[in-house]
């Protein structure tokens, strides 16, 4: 084999090498892009599916505070956790009792015609102290006369007040006694009455807590309101009922505000307090 003839071998070997190696790389090209494709792919769908579950679960907080706020919870409502932060007792109040294991029972139905166009005091004993509270059954003869049917059959005995509103509306809400806000009520309900004309409830008031949409939903919550408060309609177009006025006690319910909002549910009152009784006069 001549000179020449051992070149051009040599050389075809070394354009033989070349190509095989241009095609490695080349693969290695598509490879790394068909792997960035796939990666990107990947990263598109994670992206949509992250936006989604956000939207999902995404909850609007209002700019201004919900007036539902002092309101029963609607039949289907579920109850809240259970509180991680412990109660703290206020000054002068001692340890709420534990809830009645058994809903209580009403004897009857309201007798509206006792109530009509009187006054009554009531008294209402909790674990801080006594409430006096004036009962108007002229202006709200159903809601007064519901009150003195439960606080005669004793049903709301050992019942705490289960939710404190500290902003946009100051209330205080008691009456369910399971300490939910979401019990079966009395067995029985009724209509709106004496809903203030400029809705504002003062300071001292005693009204009715209702569901929204129903203002035929009146049974065995109410709200003391602790500071002004004004409670537009609801979309219903009904108000709250206001039945009474708190005339001694107040030191009370203002102890319990003070002490603010558990803020394991962010509902119910840090310093806790317990309904243990009610007792209802006429007035003289």
């Amino acid at each position: 084999m001549t000179k020449d003839q051992d070149r051009a071998r040599e050389r075809r070997r070394w354009e033989k090498r070349e190509r095989k190696l241009a095609e490695r790389r080349a693969q290695s090209v598509r490879d790394k892009q068909a792997i960035l494709a796939v990666v990107g792919v990947l990263v598109v769908v994670f992206g949509f599916v992250w936006l989604a579950n956000v939207l999902s679960n995404r909850t609007d907080t209002p700019a201004t505070p919900d007036t539902s706020a002092t309101t029963q919870p609607t039949s289907d409502a579920t109850t809240s956790a259970p509180p991680t932060v412990a109660p703290t007792l206020a000054a002068g109040c001692s340890a709420v009792p534990a809830i009645p294991t058994a809903q209580p029972t009403v004897s009857g139905q309201p007798d509206l015609a006792a109530a009509k166009g009187k006054s009554f005091v009531a008294t209402m004993k909790t674990t801080c102290g006594d409430l006096t509270i004036a009962l108007d059954g002229t202006a709200a003869p159903a809601a007064v006369s519901s009150f003195n049917l439960l606080a005669k059959d004793n049903y709301w005995v050992d019942t705490k007040c289960h939710r404190l509103v500290t902003q946009g509306i100051f209330v205080l809400q008691c009456g369910d006694p399971t300490g939910t806000g979401s019990g079966p009520g009395p067995g029985y309900h009724f209509g709106v009455e004496n809903v203030p004309s400029n809705d504002v409830y003062p300071r001292g008031s005693l009204a009715m807590a209702r569901k929204q949409g129903d203002p035929n939903s009146n049974g065995d919550q109410f709200f003391i309101v602790y500071k002004d408060t004004t409670l537009p309609k609801s979309a219903d177009g009904s108000g709250y009922t206001l039945f009474g006025t708190v005339t001694s006690g107040m030191d009370i319910v203002d102890k319990i505000a003070a002490a603010g909002v558990n803020s394991g549910d962010q509902t119910s009152p840090l310093a806790p307090i317990s309904i243990l009784g009610v007792s209802v006069q006429p007035k003289a």
